[in-house]
């Protein structure tokens, strides 16, 4: 608990000496980098191989379609190759 109090007057200190300018420059960089197209990317794509890989449904294949409007899936350890 002392550290984190250390931790944050540290950051107090050094912010209020660093003035209300670099607050600003580091404000608008961080929030030009938050709003990027290629940083939304980059986050969805983290969120979808974490949700893949923490999901509890089986992976499905794809199998030979019946016709060309019908697919069958099956889970992936089901599959015989």
């Amino acid at each position: 608990m002392l550290r984190l109090i250390i931790g944050v007057a540290a950051g107090y200190v050094l912010g209020a000496k660093a003035g209300r300018a670099r607050y600003e420059q580091i404000s608008k960089t961080t929030r030009a980098i938050s709003e990027s197209p290629v940083t939304r990317k980059v986050v969805m794509m983290g969120r979808q191989k974490l949700s893949d890989k923490l999901s509890t449904q089986p992976k499905l294949e794809p199998m030979v379609p019946l016709d060309e409007r019908t697919t069958v899936l099956v889970p992936q350890d089901q599959l015989r190759r």
